[in-house]
Parts: C-alpha cells; structure tokens; sequence
C-alpha cells in the first residue's frame, strides 16, 4: 500500500455563530411519527455498540456480540447493529461470537486513548488487532503534536496507521473536546481524511467534553468539502455522550441535511453507543404498545 505523502491541507474558515446557529437549527426539527420506527432501525443499524473497561471480560464481550445480533431477543425485525467496538485484547472473543452475522469487530488501537506511544508500537497493536479479526480500527489523532503545530508528523501517523490497518478500515478520532475551537476541529478532520482516513470520529468518549452538534456540523462540513474537492468520500461517527434516541435523530437529521441521504448508511455513518441502544429499543416498545417498558425490559450492558 503506498503511503500519501504530506501536504498543507487548506480548509475553508469556520464562522462560529453561523456554524452554531445552523447546528442548533437542524436540531430543533422533529421527525414524524410516522418515520420514527424507519428513523430508529436506521439509527440501530448505524450503531458501534461498545464496552472499553478495564473490566471487560471474554463472558461480558460475547454477551454484548449476541445483542448486537439480535437487540431485541422479543422483536426479530429488530435489526442488527453495525459493529461492536472493543480493546484489541478482546478482538479474538468478538469475531468468534459475530462470525458470518454481518455485523462487523472494531477495535480501538495504537494508545487508546492517549495515542502517544511509539509509532511501531501502535502499528504493531493495529497489525495484531487485524490478524485477530478486526474489521475496523479506531485510532486517536496525536493531539500534542497538532497542537505543537507538527501537522506533517500528526499527517505521517495516521497514513502509517492506515497502511498498518490492510483491509481493515480506518477511523481517526479526534478528540474534538481537546483541540480548541471549530477552526482546529476543521483543520484536523481536513488532514486526517488527507492522510487516508476511511472516518472521522468525534470523541473517545473518554473525557467530558466529548460530541456537540456544533462540533458534529462542523466536521460533517468538512467532509462535504473534502468530498467536493477530491472525489472521495468518508464517514463521520459521533461518540460521547449521546445516550437517547432523541439524540440520534438529531444527528440523523444533521448528517442528512449536510451531506445527503447517502451517508445515512453505516458504511458512512456511525453512532458511538454503550447505554444508546436500550434507550432507542425502549422507544420502539413505545411505538408497539403506546408505553414505556420497565427497567427489565431492556438488558443491562
């Protein structure tokens, strides 16, 4: 696989009280009755369901693959999720578990959530992720050498990551919370998707502040610009915080008005999700029987 080679990457300037006003805008908007039931499979097909502990086990992985599978054991047009997410340590459980299902194993790799080992190091941990059956890896963009300014080197890592990754696809998260403002988010997504990036991922998840709507708007625009610019096109996954299917339909909303109804897919959209799934499955019984379910009715992750 030849690697792309670094160059600036320009980025358009961002308007912040534009960019916030259109974000808060397109969230306002409701979606009819009539298109929730389509709105929340869509939103369960495009989900990464995931558990990052340091107290997972292969029993607690595998049982979180079998609902992935089949969300709902009541409801087999439920459908199925679109990866389960986990560390490389648990790659081996997950693709035994969800093999010949569809549903695919991504695995956070190379110095989650830090990114800040030895470059060979974190291939090496994306290689093994891939041998052991990963379908995806999400990496974290090296965020002190961006904010050092040494954007040649943020450039070189995650084409090297992405050469490591194979076949496997590629997600680059960065970590939006911590870059400073939109026109950083803007110029990160920018040279990440320029060095091979198959996504671009809001948030670990791993710090408070994580996934915003404005933040959302703002990188979905930049895969608008780099899709116009060079005839490719990469997926946005939001993670962090979105816990309802509230939530969801609001970034459905966001990603359809920005970039069309050809990334409403999981191929190019993505949902972060851990405590998402039940809320939405939860809404679903709502739809079926004019009430919520009780707090058995949904299992706990």
């Amino acid at each position: 696989m030849t690697r792309t080679a670094y160059a600036p990457v320009p980025t358009t300037p961002v308007d912040e009280v534009a960019l916030e006003a259109r974000a808060a805008e397109l969230c306002s908007r409701s979606i009819k009755t009539t298109s929730k039931r389509a709105a929340l499979h869509l939103a369960i097909r495009c989900m990464d369901l995931t558990t990052l502990e340091g107290v997972d086990t292969p029993g607690k992985v595998s049982s979180l693959c079998r609902k992935a599978i089949r969300p709902d054991a009541t409801d087999p047009s439920v459908p199925s999720v679109a990866a389960v997410c986990v560390y490389p340590e648990m790659v081996a459980h997950a693709a035994a578990t969800v093999a010949g299902t569809g549903v695919a194993v991504a695995s956070v790799a190379g110095a989650f959530p830090s990114g800040l080992s030895d470059l060979d190091v974190r291939c090496d941990d994306i290689r093994s992720a891939v041998v052991d059956g990963a379908d995806e890896i999400d990496i974290v963009l090296n965020r002190s050498a961006f904010l050092a300014g040494d954007l040649a080197r943020v450039h070189d890592e995650v084409a090297a990551s992405k050469e490591a990754c194979g076949d496997a696809h590629l997600k680059v998260i960065l970590e939006a919370g911590e870059l400073g403002g939109y026109e950083p988010i803007r110029r990160a997504s920018m040279l990440a998707m320029a060095a091979g990036a198959d996504f671009i991922k809001t948030s670990t998840g791993k710090i408070p502040k994580a996934a915003t709507h404005a933040t959302a708007l703002c990188m979905a625009e930049a895969i608008r610009e780099f899709a116009q610019r060079e005839g490719r096109s990469v997926g946005f996954k939001a993670a962090g915080g979105i816990r309802s299917a509230k939530q969801a339909w609001h970034y459905l909303v966001l990603m359809g008005e920005t970039l069309g109804t050809g990334w409403l897919t999981p191929d190019r959209f993505r949902l972060g999700a851990s405590s998402l799934l039940n809320d939405v499955l939860l809404q679903l019984a709502k739809l079926d029987h004019g009430r919520y379910g009780g707090p058995d009715y949904v299992t706990v992750d």
